[in-house]
């Protein structure tokens, strides 16, 4: 049954034009999920990963950082539709600050540091079937972006959803699109090859690259990683920040008992009874910030010894064919993480950061986060804190969650929040202009809807 299903799931790849490669990685997931593989890392198969470097006890050579600088490129994970946040197009589109979207804000801090170094320092991102036409319209506004012959994106490949029931792609007459799923962004290594735009930047003289998710605004070009990476001669690092029990949700890495690998663990590869190993802050004191470096040299060898297939483990998804309709049929979304290559390179590390460069916007709450006085922008275009520790939001589900509703409701702009330790609004509440939270600032539904302007907000 799932051989037919297989079958039929290459054809209608090719059918799309996807490439030979990107349908051989799928083939191999394909046969991995027939013999039932899951994914799943059980805690007595790892050991916690406890001892990384640090970044900010590191000397680096600054003609060492100067020289890795100019042989690197940005390139940012632009798949996303923030469908969570109600969005049907590119999250990177969503204005942050001062009315700019987290990609405008992306390319003046790439064309800041190319102004304060001198680095070529090419942008690129990695966009989806869904998020390229928007993106590349936003993207021509900057006529000095380019570099060289170098494109300003390449396209993720796209894969079938898979019914769960026989391992055959779904159809669903409704809306053909959603029988289609991204790879997950383990794509990514495929995609730069299959592309040809991994050895468009190995002929025009880049060996590193730098990766990040464009929702991410703390990933400022950094001339000092670049030579602390280079000065290590690894091929490829991961860079962690330090949990806290907000932090429970991400992704750690680990060290693999059976062969000493470094490999990384996500929510969806935790047995669900072993979580509470999974959250423990202090026997996994470090997440993953999916902010990556690789050695463009490495990485090309690796895909030739693996005829370009990366082997990453499989992370099996189940969702439903419309994610907004639980009724819909149940499917498979066969996925990879880019993270867990680091299992794949001989001599891969890790490297702890400053929590700066984790800033991601994954809920309306974050967004008012970085919206608000809490954060500002400097010359770098980088987000910085203006207040320590940054306080914490939470939002109504049942009347923020959605970015229209969000916006609806704080059309006069976010309540300011540099003298606030945490604001929670309970209820449905429309904020006027220059709303000041102070302290343990809490809104209930019990308070009136209209929050008139200039309400100071305290507990």
């Amino acid at each position: 049954m799932s051989t037919d299903g297989l079958l039929a799931a290459q054809q209608k790849m090719r059918d799309a034009g996807v490439a030979q490669t990107a349908i051989d990685v799928f083939t191999r997931y394909h046969h991995q999920l027939a013999d039932g593989v899951t994914g799943s890392i059980p805690e007595d198969t790892i050991s916690p990963y406890t001892d990384p470097a640090h970044l900010d006890g590191i000397t680096v050579d600054p003609e060492v950082a100067a020289r890795a600088f100019d042989q690197l490129v940005v390139i940012d994970l632009n798949g996303g539709l923030g469908t969570s946040m109600g969005m049907d197009r590119a999250k990177s589109l969503l204005p942050v600050r001062d009315g700019r979207s987290f990609l405008e804000i992306i390319v003046e801090q790439v064309l800041a540091a190319r102004a304060a170094t001198g680095a070529r320092l090419p942008l690129l991102f990695m966009d989806s079937f869904r998020t390229r036409e928007d993106t590349l319209e936003v993207l021509a506004r900057y006529p000095d972006l380019p570099v060289g012959d170098l494109p300003l994106d390449f396209l993720q490949n796209k894969e079938p959803k898979l019914r769960r029931d026989d391992l055959s792609p779904v159809t669903w007459d409704a809306d053909p699109s959603l029988e289609w799923c991204p790879p997950g962004h383990g794509d990514i290594y495929t995609a730069l090859q299959t592309s040809g735009i991994l050895a468009k930047l190995l002929e025009a003289g880049f060996r590193y690259a730098s990766v990040s998710n464009s929702d991410n605004l703390g990933t400022v070009p950094d001339p000092r990683i670049a030579g602390w990476f280079a000065a290590s001669g690894a091929p490829y690092a991961a860079e962690l920040c330090r949990r806290t029990p907000a932090d429970r949700k991400g992704g750690h890495l680990a060290v693999r008992r059976s062969d000493g690998r470094l490999i990384l663990r996500d929510t969806a590869q935790t047995p669900p009874e072993e979580m509470d190993f999974f959250t423990d802050e202090n026997r996994h004191p470090f997440f993953h910030t999916n902010n990556l470096w690789f050695d463009l040299q490495a990485l090309d060898e690796v895909l030739r010894a693996h005829d370009g297939v990366m082997p990453l483990p499989l992370i099996r998804n189940e969702k439903t064919v419309d994610p907004a309709d639980r009724a819909s049929t149940p499917v498979y979304q066969i996925e990879s993480a880019m993270g867990a290559a680091i299992e794949v390179f001989d001599g891969a590390t890790a490297i702890v950061v400053g929590r700066e460069r984790f800033l991601p916007v994954k809920a309306t709450s974050d967004l008012l986060l970085v919206r608000s006085d809490a954060y500002a922008l400097d010359e770098r275009e980088a987000l910085v804190r203006q207040v320590d520790p940054v306080p914490t939001v939470s939002l109504d589900a049942d009347h923020y969650t959605l970015i229209g509703d969000f916006d609806a409701r704080f059309a006069d702009g976010v309540p300011s929040l540099r003298e606030a330790r945490s604001l929670t609004v309970e209820g449905d509440h429309v904020f006027g202009a220059g709303v000041i939270a102070r302290g343990d600032a809490k809104v209930t539904a019990e308070d009136p809807r209209e929050i008139a302007a200039g309400t100071i907000l305290q507990g």
